[in-house]
């Protein structure tokens, strides 16, 4: 803390001036989260939001049918090499639906930290010219994924109902994995986003990591393969419990609840982890972005 003190003028012919104390106090760093600073610039994240939406796919002949194909073109691979040539069990599910299942939770989490990991150097106009909370930036990168998972939703409700699959009551639970994706790939954006503020090698690491994890994650093919004790270390990896929780959730099948419980406490910690060290080192975002 520092105090400037502005003693009065000795000049005769001037009004009496007043003795003013200017204090400032050292910025908190990571010592506060200060996460309640997100609902005071609430409409600055809505706005924020609402770009991200709109940039995703500007200038793109197809726009927002991207967020459809996507999913759709990977499935098709999957379902050629995995299900027909490879002949991966598939849970008793057809398996594009199997595929597509699991491809809905998964886009919406890379692409989310893909889009996280370069927010802040991308918004460096922004973020040099007014203060506002840093964080409200990967934040509304990874939020605006809802729009394309909507959409992806749509084309999977519209699979479900062409191979007459039964759906079980507790589809009820989509929403809290949908949560533990979104949990996940802010936890995973926040840390890369800063990283790559200061070490724009991240930019490169960021294609290789989400191939590296997406072959990691049962989406082309089931968790049980593994074997048991195996399993619980396999909840590590938070969207094995995501994509596993889908399938779950629509589809019924064995709980695996270590799994489950395992990927929410690593997506947790990830969270967690990435604003502290976010905010520890977004005080010098302004200076080297």
């Amino acid at each position: 803390m520092s105090t400037a003190t502005l003693a009065p003028t000795k000049d005769k012919h001037l009004a009496p001036a007043h003795v003013f104390r200017l204090r400032i106090d050292p910025g908190l760093g990571g010592r506060s989260l200060h996460l309640c600073e997100l609902w005071e610039y609430r409409e600055l994240l809505y706005f924020l939001i609402w770009r991200d939406v709109k940039v995703r796919y500007k200038q793109t002949a197809l726009g927002a049918s991207w967020a459809i194909l996507q999913p759709l073109l990977a499935m098709a691979v999957f379902s050629l090499f995995f299900g027909r040539l490879a002949r991966i069990p598939s849970d008793g599910i057809p398996y594009p639906l199997f595929a597509y299942c699991g491809l809905v939770p998964w886009m919406f989490f890379a692409n989310g930290l893909t889009q996280s990991s370069n927010s802040l150097v991308a918004s460096s106009n922004l973020i040099t010219k007014v203060y506002f909370p840093r964080f409200a930036i990967p934040v509304a990168s990874v939020a605006a994924g809802l729009v394309d998972l909507l959409l992806a939703g749509v084309v999977l409700a519209g699979m479900i109902v062409f191979h007459r699959a039964h759906i079980t009551s507790r589809a009820l639970l989509l929403p809290l994995f949908i949560l533990l994706a979104l949990t996940a790939s802010l936890g995973v954006g926040l840390w890369l986003s800063a990283l790559n503020v200061r070490y724009r090698d991240v930019r490169y690491v960021v294609p290789f990591l989400t191939q590296f994890w997406m072959i990691a994650t049962p989406i082309a093919y089931p968790s049980n393969l593994l074997p048991e004790p195996w399993r619980s270390l396999y909840g590590l990896n938070p969207m094995a419990g995501v994509v596993e929780g889908f399938r779950w959730a629509l589809f019924g099948g064995v709980r695996s609840s270590a799994l489950f419980a395992v990927s929410t406490a690593t997506a947790i910690v990830l969270a967690v982890t990435g604003l502290i060290y976010f905010r520890k080192t977004e005080t010098s975002f302004a200076d080297i972005v």
